[in-house]
């Protein structure tokens, strides 16, 4: 009889042992679920907003291959071109 109890303690403490174990597993797992969630509805995020600077981005450059008036206004400022008979007054700032 004190064998039979032995060997159902040995099982008892080696359910509850697995059974603990188990449980952190699963509480790790859950933990780590939610951090990868959290880090994927942050990518999605960064995606999108990715997704929208390149439409504006294709927007702006389809402009530039099909808008002969705005070619002409980003050369006018940014290289400082003029037509004939057209002057451009430079002035300074006071530093």
């Amino acid at each position: 009889m004190n064998f039979s109890k032995l060997i159902l303690g040995i099982y008892g403490a080696l359910f509850v042992v697995v059974t603990v174990w188990a449980g952190g597993f699963f509480v790790q797992m859950h933990r780590d679920y939610t951090a990868l969630k959290a880090q994927e509805t942050a990518n999605q995020h960064r995606l999108a907003e990715a997704e929208a600077k390149l439409k504006a981005q294709e927007k702006y450059l389809d402009q530039l291959r099909h808008d002969p008036v705005l070619v002409e206004k980003i050369i006018r400022q940014k290289l400082g071109y003029a037509k004939e008979q057209e002057f451009i007054f430079r002035f300074e700032e006071a530093k």
